[in-house]
């Protein structure tokens, strides 16, 4: 099975899919922020920025393996 990776252009650079990838999960990250603290999920984790790191890296992945 072969893959066509559409690359990201700006200014005649190429980017690797993972980049988009990248900045996907930073947006969907910015956007869940606010109702993740709405559900005080801070008070759960007794570290809550690992916690967030998590989320990215999840998040990341999922992107990742399914576009």
């Amino acid at each position: 099975m072969m893959h066509s990776f559409s690359e990201l252009v700006i200014g005649g650079v190429l980017l690797a899919p993972f980049i988009t990838y990248a900045a996907a999960s930073l947006v969907i990250i910015l956007a869940l922020r606010p109702i993740l603290r709405v559900l005080r999920i801070r008070e759960i984790f007794s570290h809550p920025s690992i916690a967030g790191l998590s989320l990215y890296v999840v998040i990341l992945g999922l992107l990742t393996v399914f576009l």
